[in-house]
């Protein structure tokens, strides 16, 4: 199957003062969770500090843990996406890496203070180190099936999940690991992502000269 590419429709006003409020509630939170801690923000004062209602709040998330995960089915989608619209002559681990490119270019949220926070959290407090874990095994399932399809020859189920946890795995340890060293309120965007383009490059290595690629 060859690649296609599509153009990205205009988004509507409704659609733009959507996206401003889900920013503005994603920022409230990575102030608050930082200021005063996860377990001590509440719902009711995320909403507050982005000018919404309560309820409101429930409309873009489901409550305080996928708040700190905002853009993870975005990410999912891209790569599924990368996986569907291939180049005949791109093997797995091609495909994987344009869409870690594809994702890098438009993902704001990998070098936004959310980033950091999630970062820290997920090391402090055990119920975002679940959801994310979660959140990491959903995605690496999605990716592990679209690529069984993609690539029946060459994958199983079995190897078709181990490539996906290679590729979440690498990206996450790369990104936890360059936490540490930026400052997240002044991170030097490129360079994050660079560094985690050349690690999950790495890291998939093994996978590229296995099947010759």
């Amino acid at each position: 199957m060859a690649r296609h590419e599509t153009a990205t429709p205009e988004p509507s006003l409704r659609e733009r003062k959507r996206a401003r409020t889900r920013r503005a509630l994603i920022d409230a939170a990575a102030e608050l969770f930082e200021r005063q801690g996860y377990d001590e923000t509440t719902v009711a004062e995320i909403a507050a500090a982005a000018e919404i209602g309560t309820r409101t709040f429930f409309g873009y998330f489901a409550g305080k843990e996928d708040i700190l995960f905002p853009d993870s089915d975005a990410r999912a989608r891209a790569t599924i996406a990368a996986i569907a619209n291939r180049d005949p002559a791109e093997g797995p681990v091609d495909v994987l890496l344009r869409a870690l490119d594809t994702i890098a270019e438009s993902d704001a949220d990998m070098v936004s203070p959310m980033a950091g926070v999630r970062m820290r959290l997920f090391h402090t407090v055990p119920a975002v180190r679940g959801k994310a874990l979660q959140v990491q095994l959903a995605a690496q399932r999605e990716i592990a099936r679209e690529l069984h399809v993609a690539f029946p020859d060459e994958l199983d189920r079995v190897t078709a999940a181990a490539l996906a946890g290679g590729l979440t795995g690498a990206v996450s340890g790369a990104l936890d690991a360059l936490m540490d060293e930026e400052d997240t309120d002044g991170v030097d965007a490129d360079n994050l992502r660079t560094r985690v383009r050349q690690a999950t490059e790495l890291a998939l290595r093994p996978w590229r000269q296995a099947a010759g690629e």
